[in-house]
């Protein structure tokens, strides 16, 4: 009885050991899914992306763990990452330049190239960036705001004119802005992509788009200014981390590019308050999803960096005036 006893466990116990090995837990096994926490914004356009892999597990099929960080603004966003609460988040390419300029060294995985645009009212007098003098111009983003910095360069260059000077710029949050565009208390407003967005559905107009204006300086194609960003310490540890994320997100994009069903269930976290706005935040992004090579990327990046550098000076870029070597996360060649 006690020899039947001894076999049994036995038997227990190697039937255990091949369920193990089979799922992978054992010793010696293929390493568990590498955890990434990506800091987003509730509402956030990043949000709308990470919903997607989470919802159909592109994460652990690219072999990550993503763990989604929600955060209350942008700059809450940069202070965790810098904290190390979050591994990822999307931001700046300036900004990633500008901390590795500083000896705090970053790798970026392009997210999106859509950018902002400055917009006036359907029936508005305003047709050129000349006919900006003399207007109250609302500005998102700040004075170095890189949008606005690019178009006052445009400016000078086709008309001679110096926006700071000959208009009235107002700096202010995104939704006063548009606030104050919609009951003609400025003329005209800077704002980022999704708030542009949201003004086009009411019948507003583009006067000029971030692209339009970085064509007028050189650059070929759309540069996607956006991107996951990480530090360069952590991207050298967690390759495998990165390689996922790229992978999930490419994955996550493609989805929303093809299927209406995908972006009807993400719709509540994109607050459309009707079809119109909805079909124009899709649209908007969908647009900018990257398509080049990062080659590519990478040299009108380059060539959009000086400009920006040229006009905003060190208060904008800090102490580097070319983009640093090694920005682009090198698991990226070839493709974006």
């Amino acid at each position: 009885m006690v020899g039947f006893a001894r076999r049994s466990v036995l038997a227990l116990a190697l039937a255990t050991s091949a369920a193990a090995l089979a799922t992978g837990w054992g010793a010696g096994t293929a390493a568990a899914a590498e955890r990434l926490r990506v800091g987003v914004l509730k509402f956030g356009t990043v949000s709308w992306e990470t919903s997607v892999i989470k919802a159909h597990g592109l994460d652990a099929a690219a072999g990550v763990e993503i763990e989604i960080v929600e955060l209350a603004s942008n700059d809450a966003a940069r202070i965790a990452f810098q904290a190390g609460e979050v591994d990822t988040i999307v931001s700046d390419v300036l900004w990633a330049a500008r901390l590795t300029a500083e000896n705090r060294p970053v790798v970026y995985i392009p997210f999106s190239a859509t950018e902002g645009s400055i917009m006036v009212a359907a029936g508005s007098p305003i047709r050129t960036l000349a006919d900006l003098k003399g207007k109250k111009i609302g500005v998102a983003g700040g004075a170095l705001d890189k949008g606005w910095l690019l178009i006052q360069g445009y400016a000078r260059q086709s008309a001679g004119i110096d926006l700071t000077r000959d208009a009235e710029p107002v700096f202010g949050a995104p939704p006063l802005l548009q606030q104050k565009l919609e009951t003609g208390e400025l003329d005209a407003a800077l704002l980022f992509w999704n708030f542009a967005a949201r003004l086009e559905a009411k019948g507003f107009r583009e006067l000029m788009p971030f692209d339009e204006a970085a064509r007028k300086f050189g650059i070929e194609g759309n540069v996607s200014l956006l991107g996951y960003v990480f530090r360069a310490g952590f991207a050298a540890e967690h390759p495998a981390a990165l390689k996922g994320l790229a992978e999930a997100s490419r994955k996550a994009k493609a989805l929303l590019a093809g299927s209406e069903a995908e972006w009807q269930r993400i719709r509540p976290q994109m607050r459309a308050e009707d079809d119109a706005t909805f079909q124009a935040l899709r649209r908007r992004f969908l647009d900018g999803i990257p398509k080049r090579p990062v080659e590519a990327e990478q040299a009108d990046a380059r060539r959009l960096y000086a400009i920006l550098a040229e006009i905003g000076g060190e208060r904008l870029v800090g102490p580097a005036r070319t983009l640093p070597d090694g920005i682009y996360w090198s698991g990226l060649k070839g493709g974006s």
